[in-house]
């Protein structure tokens, strides 16, 4: 299995000479079986340039939605292969809290895209899988569902295959002032003795109490839950469209520093576009 990132931003995408290291674009990231499978986790920004890849074969192709806000849908519309002839695409939508499976395709409807999504070459199927269940199978691949913690909620997503496991788990407020749709200790047994967790690690303790509720946690706090997971690797995510290349950075030292203290061998790093991870 090989896990790469094609977008590492929360909210809005970060252009400019700042923000190159880390990239600029929003949340999107691939995973790709040993048996060639395609599963790609949101479809923000980043989701254009992993097209351009994926226009190259013509094998199925698996979309996992957290949720349809739109750093996380927005890049949909120029992704390259919905405009293949006969190419499959499954999207698995979000369990948000309102029953809107096909925001990712009314965004290109109306007045808000200049392409409508019924005239899309492409076979398109929105793939409804009932509340009650929280696991399922992609060719090979067991994938597992949670609720998050965020404002409309949505899913956050294991992947286990090849003897590997990847949770993905961003827009999560680990310690919301709302009502919590998953406590801290699911989200332990959830990503236990994962490979890698992916996780919103938007905000600094400094960006508190101001943003407390707006649904993404504390870098401090991913660290925190890594450790509780016996996670392997921490990929800190959904990084603030206000923070630059060296700001990130400090998060990354930062967060290294709080696992020294912690005497464990967890490693941590701040996700960046381009980078891949073979598990």
């Amino acid at each position: 299995m090989r896990l790469s990132f094609y977008g590492v931003r929360g909210s809005i995408p970060a252009p400019g000479p700042e923000y190159i290291k880390y990239g600029g674009n929003t949340a999107c990231a691939h995973v790709r079986l040993n048996n060639g499978t395609d599963i790609i986790l949101d479809a923000g920004t980043g989701i254009r340039n992993l097209g351009q890849e994926l226009i190259k074969t013509t094998t199925d192709i698996h979309l996992l939605l957290t949720h349809n806000h739109w750093d996380h849908i927005q890049g949909f519309p120029f992704f390259a292969p919905i405009y293949q002839p006969d190419r499959n695409i499954f999207i698995t939508p979000g369990l948000t809290s309102f029953d809107e499976n096909d925001a990712v395709l009314q965004q290109m409807t109306g007045s808000y895209f200049p392409v409508h999504h019924q005239t899309l070459q492409s076979n398109i199927v929105i793939q409804e899988i009932a509340s009650d269940i929280d696991s399922w199978e992609i060719n090979g691949a067991t994938i597992t569902r949670l609720k998050m913690n965020h404002p409309g909620s949505g899913s956050s997503y294991v992947i286990e295959a090849d003897g590997a496991k990847v949770a993905y788990i961003t827009d999560n407020e680990l310690y919301p002032p709302y009502k919590k749709e998953t406590d801290f200790l699911d989200w332990v047994l959830f990503a236990m003795n994962a490979d890698i967790v992916v996780h919103d690690a938007q905000y600094m303790l400094s960006d508190m109490p101001a943003k407390s509720g707006w649904g993404h946690s504390v870098a401090e706090e991913a660290v925190k839950l890594a450790l509780a997971c016996r996670a392997k690797r921490l990929a800190l995510y959904s990084h603030d469209p206000t923070r630059t290349d060296a700001d990130i950075a400090e998060v990354e030292t930062h967060c290294q520093e709080v696992i020294e203290i912690a005497e464990d061998d967890l490693r941590v790093f701040a996700a960046a576009e381009g980078m891949s991870i073979d598990l």
